[in-house]
């Protein structure tokens, strides 16, 4: 699947860059939320209002690959 079919399907990929110490616990809750755990996790989500709010939260964290 080419990458602009992938965003035409609406969904996003995400990847944790940094690890998660020193970091809130909202911001913690957060990357699970998004299925995270340890870095260089990768997940695909459906692109939507409430996955792209958590990506918003922890933005120094993870790196959206569309």
């Amino acid at each position: 699947m080419a990458k602009s079919q992938k965003a035409a399907d609406g969904v996003v990929r995400v990847r944790l860059v940094k690890g998660l110490r020193g970091v809130q616990a909202r911001h913690r809750l957060s990357v699970k939320a998004l299925g995270l755990g340890k870095i260089n996790d990768v997940r695909e989500l459906k692109d939507s209002p409430q996955v792209r709010g958590l990506i918003n939260t922890v933005y120094y964290l993870v790196r959206v690959e569309e």
